[in-house]
């Protein structure tokens, strides 16, 4: 099983939903974490609602630091926002095959509640796709460079 490190600066919404789908949809091939560089410390609470409205578990997640996760071994670290990608990722991920997965952060929209229920919902969906893509990679088979290429691929479509 290979662990795969979602960040996003506040780790309140992007890294979450990515988090939440990559455990639910993954099996036994993965097992998803998210962390921030600067974390909000806690979850935005659209996020949840938009995984119970797509009938995903909720139980158990939290904005926390990357640092948290200096023991434990991340063969894969995916940014899903901008200001994340152009940080200085900690040593522990210098191993670590990394992607670029940036998102629009619905935690900026302000609007009416179907406006930001749309947005946090164009962003579960557009993660969706992305991983669903990724798990349809031989991952186990490729080489790091080949990861990171599909990994940045996948993350420049839709």
């Amino acid at each position: 099983m290979l662990n795969i490190l979602i960040l996003c600066t506040g780790n309140s919404c992007r890294s979450i939903l990515g988090e939440a789908l990559i455990n639910h949809l993954a099996g036994d091939r993965f097992r998803a974490f998210s962390a921030g560089s600067h974390p909000t410390g806690k979850v935005n609470p659209n996020a949840l609602a938009t995984l119970v409205r797509n009938s995903i578990p909720t139980e158990g997640f939290t904005s926390q630091s990357w640092d948290e996760f200096a023991d434990i071994k991340i063969d894969i670290a995916i940014t899903v926002c901008d200001q994340a990608a152009g940080e200085v990722c900690p040593v522990y991920l210098n191993n670590a095959i990394r992607a670029h997965w940036g998102l629009p952060d619905p935690a900026h929209v302000i609007g009416t509640n179907e406006e930001i229920t749309k947005a946090f919902q164009a962003t579960y969906d557009a993660l969706s796709v992305r991983i669903h893509k990724m798990l349809a990679l031989p991952i186990e088979d490729m080489d790091s460079a080949d990861i990171t290429k599909a990994l940045n691929e996948i993350g420049s479509q839709s």
